[in-house]
């Protein structure tokens, strides 16, 4: 296991320190996961603006899409927990 020092102002510091005792864990613990968690967040968002970019080129391909109302509405009845048929996709 590879070992790296972080350079923190008092202020984040202490931050950090008070936040991992508030949670029951060492500050060393809590930066591990703060880590994993920005990495993780990190990776997540490079594979969103990959797949956004590949139907972006795919839309420009092929002369078709989701129309942006279907697709608003389609996220508003998931969050309201209402089930409907898949969107249609539709040309330009």
């Amino acid at each position: 296991m590879a070992t790296t020092s972080l350079k923190l102002s008092d202020e984040l510091k202490e931050k950090a320190t008070n936040a991992a005792t508030a949670l029951g864990m060492s500050p060393h613990a809590f930066m591990v996961e703060a880590i994993k968690h920005a990495t993780h967040n990190a990776e997540l968002r490079s594979t969103f603006l990959a797949q956004g970019n590949a139907a972006r080129k795919q839309a420009i391909k092929t002369g078709k899409a989701y129309d942006v109302k279907d697709v608003h509405q389609h996220i508003r009845d998931r969050i309201n927990g209402i089930k409907k048929n898949s969107l249609k996709i539709k040309s330009w």
